[in-house]
């Protein structure tokens, strides 16, 4: 039996991924999770220099997930590079590191750095909010997409992976604008804008107003994106959004998914990304695939 599939040119023991900013580099999770068993580790994002993310309060519970506004923060390429990577090294699995950034020069500077690094993909989150565009995200425009996808290909010595926000009239559009740039992959979806307001306060429960939605609530709009996504462009898909079983996690694969990532339920259930590895493999004896790849795109 074969779990194993390929993106741009990177083969994965299986296709289950972590989200990231779920899972940190893994280091809070080894102690639960062997990491031998993921297909890939991917990082919570990394930028030029650190960030402190944004006040506290950051993150609330809502029905069916969880918003955030974390804002982001991580302590840099260079502590990232001397103390996550060599973590990650010991371990059976692929590596890709989410790259961040405000402006194009800063994503650029990370990809240039992690060019020596021993790590096997860049996955680019293009949802952070572009200072030179008044603050929308560098992935709600397909020029803006276009441009700093490109740019990055330049640069970038590993494939790169670009994250796609839903929060677009037409994520097809998008998806287009990645692939046409030359992204080698593409991974959706990100979190959807949302807000909660505590009642007896009247006050935001966010410091941040609003935050990104994630967990179980979004999984029905993931799917419908990522399937119409793989009907419109060539290029693989690492599909995410409120994936909390292995039922969930071959929806995508049916939708046409190359791979998954757990995300939100990292947080509810350490162990969720190894039970989700395992049940893939039970569905697939249960009805005799020899290949995972026959299940890519195979919803009729």
């Amino acid at each position: 039996m074969n779990t194993k599939v390929t993106i741009a040119g990177v083969t994965f023991k299986n296709p289950v991924m972590t989200a990231s900013g779920t899972f940190g580099s893994g280091m809070e999770y080894g102690e639960f999770v062997d990491l031998n068993k993921l297909g890939a580790v991917v990082t919570k994002g990394v930028a030029n220099v650190p960030w402190p993310g944004n006040p506290t309060p950051r993150v609330a519970e809502v029905y069916g997930g969880m918003l955030n506004a974390i804002g982001l923060q991580n302590p840099g390429i260079d502590v990232f590079a001397q103390r996550d990577i060599p973590f990650l090294k010991k371990y059976d699995t692929k590596i890709i590191v989410n790259v961040c950034g405000k402006t194009v020069e800063d994503y650029l500077e990370v990809v240039e750095r992690l060019g020596d690094e021993p790590v096997d993909m860049l996955e680019i989150n293009v949802s952070c909010p572009n200072v030179k565009e008044g603050a929308i995200a560098f992935g709600q425009k397909a020029d803006c997409l276009y441009d700093i996808t490109s740019q990055i290909k330049k640069k970038a010595k590993q494939p790169i992976i670009m994250k796609l926000s839903p929060n677009v009239t037409d994520i097809t559009e998008m998806a287009k604008a990645a692939e046409a740039a030359g992204a080698d992959a593409l991974s959706m979806i990100n979190t959807l804008t949302g807000m909660k307001i505590d009642i007896d306060r009247r006050k935001f429960v966010l410091a941040n107003k609003t935050g990104g939605m994630s967990g179980p609530a979004l999984k029905p709009i993931a799917v419908r994106m990522v399937y119409q996504t793989a009907q419109a462009v060539n290029i693989p898909i690492i599909g995410m959004g409120g994936i909390a079983t292995a039922e969930d996690a071959i929806e995508f694969l049916l939708a046409g998914a190359t791979a998954v990532a757990v995300g939100a339920m990292n947080f509810v259930n350490p162990y969720a990304t190894v039970e989700v590895v395992e049940g893939i493999e039970a569905y697939m004896k249960k009805y005799g695939v020899e290949d995972i790849n026959e299940l890519i795109g195979a919803v009729e």
